[in-house]
């Protein structure tokens, strides 16, 4: 070690830095070599720090090591001496991995032996002042000087940047001499206009494109759509950061583009061992909308490699919320589909020299520090037979493992890639006790269906190498891992095991309580997929993980259920009203638009008779300041209906409560026009209704911190509040599950499927303004 610190300080690295470098393997073995080899071309070990620089530098940045004598000696030679010319040889090499090199077109795309005298630059600079010297005169030191360096790095691309710059700011200095006080002062911002809201109505209608809603920014198609995320095309996986060409790369790379003829291929792949969340959504929306976004096809499949916790249920909730998204996969597919197929894989592995047989305990394997293997140089031939005594049941479960040979980013050595289990298996019964593990079965399975690009969340990260390096050691095409930050929301929880502890005490009813964020959960609470999908492009796609307040996601749901769920009244706390100056068999019918700001789109019809009922918080028997609504000596409009009542007579029950109100009615064409109209219903069905906050008190019931008596110990005893004698216009008794409404004047509500023929059930869904306090 003593001998690797000396060589890599004397090129000018930090004995801190040159420690540094030795943890990394790839990086301290490339670094070493470099070194070496410039020493030899050199005769020398005095390597001055600029050319050291430049070789740490190239071989950190380095992927394919077959070039890294050909950059040394470049370097060495010193063909190329600055960052600039080793980033475009970088990118030379990355973009052109056949043999042999073209040497030329190589020094050419890296500017060797091109020199860029000051006269050069001054004439350079002299141009393009001469070209903006009217703005720049009008603007003076407001001028974008950030165009004038542009357009001079541009014409000089192989100039030193500094000389550059000194050169724009002396002629920039020439022809406007010092700064003045006037040219210190800041300057104002312009004044938005505001636009009319008809035009800011038909802005919303002309973005609602192809069911694309457009957010404050980009819709989620246009963010990842072409160049948007500066993904790599169909068959350059070569050209992406950290992608491992091997001999073979290329002629695996022609072979995979005549197979897709270069479509962008994704997956969604869930365990089928519980239901999705709303951390789900982004990857439902990121995988499927990244190829439909792109003319692509995505793959719906189950990563099915443990049989111990699938369930048929969890396979076709899966599918019904990806299509309840307005998802359809290209095709369904499994994990298990590819298990003979996986299994020949492995015994290839193991005859390639990369993978053993192993008798640790999984207690042995846990943590980021276990001793290694005993078993790790077994001969091969030994594995292999070892291998096919677990595929045949003879040893038992734990007793035996098959490892692979190699170290993930985490520092984690020798993952497992198949286990015994005796569980059968939900689709191949008994026929398999051996299973392989998702770092095995992925990167592979991935490659089996020609994937172009495999997004996962950025947990997955410190697995990209190892899905790398296990496609490369069984030479096989190799997809490209992109990761994207996972999705979260505070006041609640998602992982399974949480939620199974909440539906088993009884806090919530099962997977799909209203209360919960499971997909299934928020379509029984009736939050519309377009809400969901919106709120995901409102997140957008970010590298960084993301948590977001729900009333953020409930801000989307109003905007989608204001355009699409019709109005209808409904009444909560119902309050008898007779209409005493009406005859007893007065009956008329009112017509009610389903959506008030616009009669177009459709209308229905509800009884007025001679018994209505009312709101209680619409009536106080005592007049307040500020309340608008019915009092005895205040008249209110019943909305819809044209008429005005006022109240005759209070009636109360034995307690003193409120009971009913008899009034008396007049037309609101002839009397005065009141401060304030309300809902009602007549002659109405009776209803269930179900009110829901939120299921925990603190917005992180998970951290022991916030919450020291763990996460049941934080349950809104809140959260749900039953109405079993609310009252509803008929109109809606035709209404089928999860159909929406708006509740005029109280929230939005979803039909629950509780609703029978005798009794309808009602979620509220969210209310309809947002609750400050929930901020």
């Amino acid at each position: 070690m003593a001998d690797s610190v000396a060589l890599f300080t004397s090129i000018g690295l930090s004995e801190q830095k040159a420690k540094e470098t030795l943890k990394n393997e790839a990086l301290s073995s490339a670094l070493k070599d470099a070194v070496v080899q410039a020493q030899k071309l050199l005769r020398s070990t005095n390597i001055d720090k600029g050319t050291g620089t430049l070789l740490y530098s190239m071989a950190s940045r380095l992927r394919d090591t077959r070039r890294l004598a050909f950059l040394t000696e470049h370097i060495a030679k010193r063909k190329i001496t600055t960052d600039l010319q080793l980033s475009a040889a970088l990118d030379y090499v990355k973009s052109h991995p056949q043999d042999p090199m073209d040497q030329k077109a190589f020094e050419t795309a890296c500017g060797v032996g091109v020199v860029v005298t000051p006269e050069q630059i001054e004439d350079a600079v002299e141009l393009i002042i001469r070209k903006h010297k009217q703005q720049l005169l009008a603007e003076r030191y407001r001028f974008n000087m950030g165009i004038l360096m542009g357009e001079a790095r541009a014409a000089l691309k192989w100039a030193d940047g500094k000389m550059v710059k000194n050169e724009v700011d002396m002629q920039v200095l020439h022809h406007l001499g010092p700064k003045t006080e006037a040219d210190l002062e800041k300057k104002p911002k312009a004044a938005k206009p505001k636009a009319p809201e008809k035009e800011k109505e038909e802005e919303k209608q002309n973005n609602a494109v192809n069911g694309e809603v457009k957010m404050e920014g980009k819709t989620l198609m246009e963010q990842l759509r072409g160049e948007a995320l500066k993904f790599h095309k169909p068959g350059e996986n070569y050209k992406t950061e950290g992608y491992v060409v091997t001999p073979n790369t290329m002629n695996l790379l022609k072979q995979h583009l005549e197979i897709t003829g270069g479509q962008v291929r994704t997956r969604f792949p869930p365990e089928p061992n519980g239901i999705l969340h709303i951390g789900h959504a982004k990857a439902i929306n990121f995988n499927f909308g990244y190829a439909k976004a792109n003319n692509g096809i995505c793959f719906l499949r189950y990563d099915d490699t443990n049989p111990e916790k699938e369930e048929e249920k969890y396979f076709t909730a899966i599918k019904d919320m990806v299509e309840w998204l307005g998802y359809t996969p290209y095709a369904i597919t499994h994990a298990s589909d590819n298990f003979q197929c996986l299994y020949e894989l492995a015994v290839e592995l193991i005859r390639r020299g990369h993978a053993y047989i192993c008798h640790q305990r999984g207690e042995e394997l846990k943590g980021h520090n276990a001793p290694p293997s005993p078993w790790r140089d077994r001969p091969i031939e030994e594995s292999l037979v070892l291998f096919e005594r677990m595929k045949n049941g003879m040893f038992a479960e734990g007793e035996a493992t098959l490892r692979m040979k190699m170290v993930m980013e985490d520092g984690k050595m020798d993952p497992v890639a198949y286990r015994i289990k005796y569980t059968p298996h939900h689709r191949s019964g008994d026929a398999w006790c051996i299973y392989p593990t998702y770092d095995y079965t992925h990167c592979l399975c991935d490659s089996i269906e020609h994937i172009t690009h495999s997004l996962c969340t950025k947990e997955f990260q410190a697995r990209r190498s190892s899905y790398f390096w296990l496609c490369n050691a069984l030479d096989v095409y190799c997809p490209v891992q992109w990761e994207y930050g996972r999705l979260n929301l505070t006041y609640t929880v998602v992982s399974k095991r949480k939620i199974i502890k909440l539906v088993e005490t009884g806090t919530v009813r099962d997977w799909d309580d209203p209360r919960l964020f499971t997909l299934t959960a928020l379509r029984r609470r009736g939050f519309p997929p377009q809400a969901i999908n919106n709120f995901c492009a409102r997140v957008g796609v970010t590298v960084a993980q993301t948590t977001m307040e729900p009333h953020l996601l409930e801000a989307c749901v109003r905007e989608v259920l204001n355009d699409t769920a019709p109005r209808i009244m409904a009444v909560l706390e119902p309050l008898k009203v007779t209409i005493t100056n009406l005859p007893a068999n007065a009956q008329t019918e009112v017509r009610i638009p389903d959506f008030p700001a616009d009669e177009t789109k459709g209308s229905h019809v509800v009884p007025f008779s001679k018994t209505i009922y009312i709101e209680q918080s619409d009536f106080r028997e005592v007049m307040e300041k500020g309340y608008k609504r019915l009092t005895p000596d205040q008249s209110v409009g019943l909305r819809h209906a044209g008429y005005i009542i006022s109240v005759q007579r209070v009636i109360k029950d034995g307690s003193g409560k409120v009971v009913e109100l008899e009034v008396t009615c007049a037309s609101s064409d002839s009397a005065e026009k009141p401060k304030a109209f309300i809902h009602w219903v007549s002659q109405p069905l009776k209803c269930e209704v179900r009110l829901y906050e939120r299921l925990f008190l603190h917005k992180n019931p998970e951290d022991s911190a916030e919450v020291p008596g763990g996460f049941l110990s934080d349950i809104n005893p809140n959260s749900l509040q039953v109405v079993e004698s609310a009252l509803v216009d008929r109109s809606v008794s035709k209404a089928k599950v999860f159909d929406k409404f708006q509740f005029e004047r109280v929230g939005y509500f979803s039909v629950d499927p509780d609703s029978t023929a005798d009794k309808m059930v009602f979620n509220r869904t969210v209310t309809l303004k947002e609750d400050p306090g929930k901020i």
